[in-house]
């Protein structure tokens, strides 16, 4: 059904999402290593923030993985509208739910809102590298065998876009970092497979919502092994976890100076002669 004029365009479909996370989590093998990547980075960042937290708030679609690692943590699920308090925490994550958010800025938001001042942010999820492989492979494939293109992986955003989130919400001291994985599959049907099992096979909106045709996948898989193939015949598949960090604003933190109130000449600072440039 089309949207109306006062709609928000949807790019997620969350009861789709809802399902393949359930469906993901109920399989005899689920795939969670890049879920257990994201918490051993987490934990290592924070290990390197000089702060104690003590009211913690986890926003995530996977509840029990991150509960488990945050046992003192207050779970919260990535719905459109979270469930946070105003100025209830001193840490606020959100743990690789970010690249499905509908409202990527409003999750910001929300988040910052829930932080006390001088309150810490960190978001993971997946950055635009995720599955650049694959995605150009299946485009290719299906423009050949069905003469044109169909919505099937996330568009996900670049770290420069995340990273000016970050001062649209308000945050202070904003950082974003990128961290990429690379794996290997034997065949681009183990990637989609394992995709199906880390509850992130396709949930956008805009998705075909009838099976696609087997040739358009057999083709994708040789475009992949063709391009992307190392020498013993496995595939490499490129995961991108971008990392953004930011603070609740707070007297206490480094204020910018105001133009024009320098004290020393910064030709001084670096101990070497200022010249003039020539016009």
């Amino acid at each position: 059904m089309p949207n109306t004029a006062d709609e928000a365009p949807r790019l997620t479909d969350r009861t789709a999402l809802v399902r393949n996370r359930a469906r993901a989590l109920a399989a005899d093998t689920p795939a969670l290593f890049v879920q257990e990547a994201a918490i051993d980075e987490v934990q290592y960042r924070l290990g390197l923030v000089n702060r104690t937290f003590t009211d913690i708030a986890i926003v995530t679609g996977f509840p029990d993985l991150w509960q488990a690692a945050f046992p003192d943590a207050r779970i919260v699920a990535d719905d459109e509208v979270l469930d946070l308090q105003v100025e209830a925490h001193d840490l606020v994550i959100h743990a690789m739910a970010l690249h499905w958010a509908n409202d990527p800025v409003g999750q910001l938001i929300q988040c910052r809102r829930a932080l006390r001042p001088d309150g810490f942010f960190l978001s993971v999820g997946f950055g635009g590298q995720t599955l650049a492989e694959l995605r150009a492979a299946l485009a290719e494939a299906e423009v050949e065998q069905a003469g044109g293109l169909s919505p099937r992986i996330l568009p996900m955003a670049e770290i420069r876009d995340l990273g000016a989130l970050l001062q649209r919400a308000g945050l202070a001291l904003p950082v974003a970092d990128t961290l990429p994985l690379d794996v290997s599959y034997q065949t681009a049907f183990h990637l989609m497979r394992d995709l199906r099992a880390m509850g992130e096979a396709n949930a956008l909106h805009a998705r075909l919502r009838r099976p696609t045709r087997p040739s358009v996948l057999r083709r994708a898989a040789e475009i992949y092994h063709d391009h992307h193939a190392d020498a013993d015949g496995r595939i490499h598949a490129t995961y991108e976890l971008i990392f953004l960090t930011g603070w609740a604003p707070d007297a206490s933190q480094p204020q910018p100076k105001r133009p024009g109130s320098a004290t020393m000449r910064l030709a001084e600072a670096l101990n070497t002669q200022e010249t003039k440039l020539p016009d």
